[in-house]
């Protein structure tokens, strides 16, 4: 089961094309790094991983700023620039995390928010939402791994069923060598390299997965994860007064199952759920047109 936390909700990486302006500010005891692009309502963008910074969604953040929102993305903490002390179950952590992106919010002197969360930046979208509901405006999950830990009993064998014999031989012979103490970055290039297949429909983007997957950070991977199952974590029954609008994008053959989306839009009383047909764990790279046109329709609704 552990190798599962190894594996789950990266991002990937696209070049930033009209950054506006990128800060660092102080969030409790540890430094939060953050970009905004273009102006107008706020749109806070929660990258996956967890452990990986938010480059890979420059790209996503710079395309939704030309419909007339300002985007927000931000290394989340012990990632990218956004530094702590040290790397422990002390610095490390789902209220850190979610204190982090209510520091930035007072710090940009935004009232109300909409949040957008990918992958694991779901499941951090849904914890902060628990605790700062009326902070927020609208809320979209993006293939999102859902507001409890039920994607972990399935996850392993969807991943598997999107490799090939090949691949799949390939990703357990270099996690074993990871796993053994091999962490050079050739290893780890070489099991991304067939891994990355596993998130995406069209093979062709696999080579731009792969890229990202090499830039993990195991140690903050492993704690939130961890301290996700120690805890339980599990939003089920919070959200019956969060009447506003909620959003559910999701990828007909991602990793993570339609019924993960189902139960996430059951949550919500005001959910809409969109699903993807031949798209993976990326909807703006196996169904751009459609992933970008059901965010606008929401967003400017």
């Amino acid at each position: 089961m552990k190798k599962i936390f190894y594996i789950f909700l990266f991002l990937i990486h696209f070049s930033v094309f009209s950054q506006k302006s990128e800060n660092v500010i102080t969030s409790g005891y540890s430094k939060l790094h953050y970009k905004t692009f273009g102006s107008g309502k706020p749109i806070l963008i929660i990258n996956g991983g967890p452990g990986m910074n938010c480059e890979g969604f420059g790209y996503v953040a710079d395309e939704i700023s030309k419909i007339g929102f300002q985007t927000i993305i931000y290394d989340q903490r012990g990632t990218g620039k956004s530094t702590v002390d040290k790397i422990d179950n002390e610095t490390i952590s789902m209220d850190l995390m979610a204190d982090d992106m209510e520091n930035l919010r007072k710090h940009l002197k935004i009232e109300k928010w909409t949040i957008l969360g990918h992958s694991f930046g779901g499941m951090l979208a849904a914890y902060y939402a628990t605790k700062h509901p009326h902070n927020i405006d609208k809320l979209i999950f993006s293939s999102s791994g859902g507001i409890n830990m039920n994607f972990t009993r399935y996850a392993q064998d969807r991943i598997n069923a999107n490799l090939t014999k090949t691949q799949k031989d390939s990703v357990d012979y270099y996690q074993n060598k990871m796993d053994k103490g091999d962490n050079s970055l050739e290893t780890k290039k070489l099991r991304a390299k067939y891994l990355a297949n596993a998130y995406v429909y069209n093979k062709k983007n696999s080579a731009i997965i792969s890229e990202r997957l090499i830039q993990v950070n195991f140690d903050v991977n492993n704690i939130v994860f961890q301290s996700l199952i120690n805890n339980n974590f599990d939003c089920s029954g919070k959200f019956k007064n969060f009447q506003n609008p909620v959003l559910i994008l999701q990828g007909e053959n991602d990793i993570i199952s339609i019924d993960t989306a189902k139960e996430i839009a059951a949550s919500f009383p005001n959910s809409k759920l969109v699903t993807l047909p031949n798209c993976g764990h990326y909807g703006w790279l196996d169904s751009k047109e459609a992933y970008f046109n059901a965010l606008k329709q929401f967003l400017k609704n």
